[in-house]
C-alpha cells in the first residue's frame, strides 16, 4: 500500500477555485482502479492550508492517477492556486519527498 499526504499552501483569494477544482478531481479520483480512499483535507488553523491524504493500492496505481485527464485538468487549475506544497510518497521501504 502507498499513501500519500500533499499538503498546499493557497494564494490569497484562490481558495474558491481550488476548492471547486479539487472537488471534481476529487469525485473522479475516487473511481479510479487502485484508489483505496481520497480525501482533501482542510486546515481549522488556516483557511489557506489543505491536504489531501490517499491510500493507494500500488505506486503503480498512483502513477496512473497522475497521468488520469481529471487529474490533468485539476493540475492547470491548482499550480495558479498554490504558493507552496510538499508531497510525501509513503511506501513499506521509503518516504519520497517531492
Amino acid at each position: 500500500m502507498i499513501y500519500v499526504i500533499a499538503t498546499s499552501q493557497l494564494l490569497d483569494g484562490t481558495r474558491d477555485e481550488f476548492l471547486i477544482a479539487a472537488q471534481i478531481c476529487v469525485e473522479a479520483t475516487r473511481l479510479e482502479p487502485g484508489c483505496i480512499s481520497y480525501d482533501l483535507n482542510l486546515s481549522t488553523s488556516d483557511p489557506l492550508r489543505v491536504t489531501f491524504v490517499e491510500r493507494w493500492e500500488s505506486r503503480e496505481a498512483l502513477n496512473a492517477h497522475f497521468s488520469a485527464p481529471h487529474f490533468k485538468t485539476f493540475r492547470v487549475t491548482a499550480v495558479e492556486c498554490i504558493a507552496s506544497r510538499k508531497v510525501e510518497i509513503i511506501s513499506p521501504a521509503s518516504v519520497e519527498v517531492l
